[in-house]
Parts: C-alpha cells; sequence; structure tokens
C-alpha cells in the first residue's frame, strides 16, 4: 500500500468487501483485493490498472497541474498520475499493459462559468493519457453531477452513481475544505456498471 497520506479502510456495506476511501490529495494503489472509494465533484479520478496481475490503484486530483513543492504533490493531476503509475510499476504492473478509467471534473459550481476547474480536469486527464498511451476503456468526466465510485482493481470493473444535485453544496464543501486545509496546514504527501 502506498499513498500521498492515510486512507479511511473500512468495510463496504453496499458490495461486502474490504474498501478504502479516497479523499482529494489522495492516491493508493492495491494488490490485496481492496474496493477503492471516492466522491467527485470538480476533481478527476483516474482508475489504472494491470490485468494481467490484476492490480490497481485510483488517485484523485483537484487540479490539472501546479508545483509539487507545495507540500501536497497528489493535488496536481501531472504529479498525482506519475505517483501512481510510479507506485503500480513499484508492484510489477507493465507501463505497456495499463489501462485506465477515469471520472469526474464535473462543473459543480455554479459560480465559475469562465474556463471552469471541473472541464480543465477533465481535459489534462484526456490529454495525459493519449500522450501516455494508456487507453480509456470507460470515461464519465463533466457535467454537473457530482460521482460516487467504487473500483475493483482486481477485476476492473467500476459502479458509478451521480449524485443528485441537492449533494452539490456538500462535494464543492469538502473540496473546499481540503483546499483551505492545505493552505494552512501543507503536507506530502443511479448505478452504472464500467467493465
Amino acid at each position: 500500500m502506498s499513498t500521498a497520506a492515510p486512507v479511511l479502510r473500512y468495510q463496504d456495506a453496499r458490495f461486502q468487501v474490504p474498501a478504502a476511501k479516497l479523499m482529494p490529495t489522495q492516491y493508493l494503489a492495491v494488490d490485496d483485493g481492496t474496493t477503492l472509494v471516492t466522491v467527485l465533484g470538480s476533481c478527476v479520478a483516474a482508475c489504472l490498472r494491470d490485468p494481467l496481475l490484476r492490480i490497481g490503484g485510483m488517485n484523485h486530483f483537484m487540479l490539472p497541474d501546479g508545483s509539487a513543492l507545495d507540500g501536497a504533490p497528489a493535488r496536481y493531476g501531472s504529479h498525482a498520475m506519475e505517483l501512481l503509475i510510479n507506485d503500480l510499476l513499484k508492484r510489477g504492473a507493465s507501463r505497456r499493459r495499463l489501462e485506465a478509467k477515469v471520472f469526474g471534473g464535473a462543473n459543480v459550481l455554479r459560480g465559475f462559468t469562465s474556463n471552469p476547474v471541473g472541464s480543465r480536469n477533465a481535459a489534462f486527464i484526456n490529454a495525459y493519457l493519449e500522450a501516455e498511451g494508456i487507453p480509456v476503456l470507460a470515461s464519465d468526466l463533466g457535467g454537473i453531477h457530482p460521482r460516487k465510485i467504487w473500483f475493483f482493481p482486481d477485476t476492473g470493473r467500476v459502479m458509478l452513481q451521480r449524485l443528485p444535485h441537492a449533494h452539490d453544496a456538500e462535494v464543492a464543501a469538502a473540496e473546499s475544505a481540503a483546499r483551505d486545509a492545505l493552505s494552512r496546514n501543507p503536507r506530502s504527501g443511479g448505478v452504472e456498471l464500467f467493465r
């Protein structure tokens, strides 16, 4: 297990599996059957997997790019992708076999209509994966609704639930709280099936 900050581990009641919940700025690679879970607004999560070894990981980044020197490099997509890929390679994954499923990038904050962060995050992840030659097997990016996703790295399956607009304030508040916490205390560190 590797992550920029500790993640919450629990037993997922919905799917009856061991799970780890990722918050903004976190990433985690697993090879033990753990399901990776996150809730996304304007943030993006990339789910990467080596299908031969049946290992995978997920990140949850807030912005497309920025300085890794600010104490939370995984808050930026450019660094979060590098950290996750390197962790998978350390576990024996082959870069040539990596495949991706990507989610999030919603424009949930109504006041930001000029160059919204969700759109920038979605554009970033698509360009990054294309440049790296990592095929995208499934994608649910953009729109206005927050999402909750469950990624099962051993099978590659992803379950996605679009959350009602009523949760927008909650997701936006969580993302804002993560941004505020980083600025105050920087540190390192319906359901659809996507097969």
